[in-house]
């Protein structure tokens, strides 16, 4: 198979990256330093993510936020301009096509969408949103930490003064770009959106700053599982609702048309058998996706959807589809890490505070 590159494929491999396979694309897996010393970086400084193979999107009009609306839970016709919205496309059966992120913009909406989604995701959304336009002359990066908001700062007053889920169109040293509050890290951070031909100038303008240390695909990963935060394939898919991935909270209240919505809001008033559930493995071997988990008598209730060492926690975390009757905090499960048997505990979520700017 033969990956494509991402537009700054050439600065990853001079800045040290070991390149990896990852959604059709050769993404820099990490850098010089590994990725326990990346996680840790941006924990304590500010890390700066290639995000360039996830997908953008663009659609002008007002009658885009309630359109899109029809095809998710949320509440996206009440989104005001300069705020954005987490949510997920659902099927008639419940299931999620995709988790996305929405921003209303002055003229219509911008939408990120991931990368091993965005082909079904655009030939999807175009049926319902006429004038979709696949945004891929630009890139996309993210700085997160708790320095970020200092380094932006630098450049843009009105982009550093932004809020949690908050917007805007702003410069950074002449750059034209659009800005959000957010991330996937669990830490306080911006995601930058920025035409191809002035990617580079900026990416080395960021890591130019005193703090600012490139983090690759795998640190990011860690990062977000210690925030507990949803994967798409993982926590989940089109099988899986949002409601049993714990995702409540981004239902519209008395919303009731959109796909799956029967099923949906019934798991909403009833709750359902599986629900995601955070796990605390004891030892120090990480558990894997799609290991069985069971209780003291051996009958399965559940497995993992994601699993790794925690570099914040010194210890392996996971997240997992748990039978509710099995999830409460502190219930001791067991698993079978290479032939032997250990045991997990069930942990509150997320494993760290997250630190936005609200």
């Amino acid at each position: 198979m033969i990956l494509k590159t991402l537009p700054l494929n050439a600065l990853h491999l001079e800045l040290g990256a070991k390149m990896a396979p990852f959604a059709g694309y050769a993404m820099p897996l990490h850098y010089g330093t590994g990725i326990i010393q990346e996680h840790l970086h941006c924990r304590s400084h500010a890390g700066f993510f290639d995000i360039s193979h996830m997908g953008q999107f663009s659609v002008a009009g007002d009658d885009a936020a309630s359109a899109l609306e029809r095809l998710t839970p949320s509440d996206i016709s009440g989104l005001l301009p300069g705020f954005e919205k987490y949510t997920v496309l659902t099927q008639d059966n419940g299931g999620v096509l995709d988790d996305i992120i929405v921003s209303r913009t002055a003229s219509g909406l911008f939408i990120i969408v991931n990368a091993a989604c965005k082909d079904k995701d655009f030939d999807y959304l175009s049926l319902h949103l006429p004038g979709l336009r696949d945004l891929q002359e630009r890139a996309l990066f993210a700085l997160q930490g708790p320095l970020a908001e200092a380094v932006i700062r630098k450049f843009s007053a009105t982009a550093s003064s932004l809020k949690f889920m908050q917007s805007c169109d702003t410069e950074l040293d002449g750059i034209a770009c659009f800005i959000s509050r957010s991330g996937y890290t669990g830490e306080d951070g911006f995601e930058i959106s920025v035409g191809i031909p002035d990617a580079e100038r900026l990416a080395r303008l960021l890591l130019a700053e005193n703090g600012v240390a490139p983090v690759g695909l795998g640190a990011r990963d860690t990062l977000r599982l210690e925030a507990g935060l949803c994967l798409y394939g993982h926590e989940l898919n089109e099988t899986i609702t949002p409601v049993e991935a714990g995702l409540n909270w981004i239902i519209k209240k008395g919303h009731a048309r959109f796909p799956g919505a029967p099923k949906i809001l019934a798991q909403l008033r009833d709750g359902t058998e599986m629900i995601r559930a955070g796990l605390i493995v004891e030892g120090k071997a990480p558990t894997r996706e799609g290991a069985a988990l069971s209780n003291a008598q051996g009958q399965s209730v559940g497995h993992v959807t994601s699993g790794s060492f925690a570099p914040s926690l010194g210890k392996p975390v996971a997240l997992a589809r748990l039978d509710k009757a099995y999830a409460a905090v502190g219930t001791r499960l067991f698993t079978e890490i290479r032939g032997r048997e250990v045991a997990l505990s069930v942990s509150p979520l997320p494993f760290i505070p997250h630190r936005y700017r609200r």
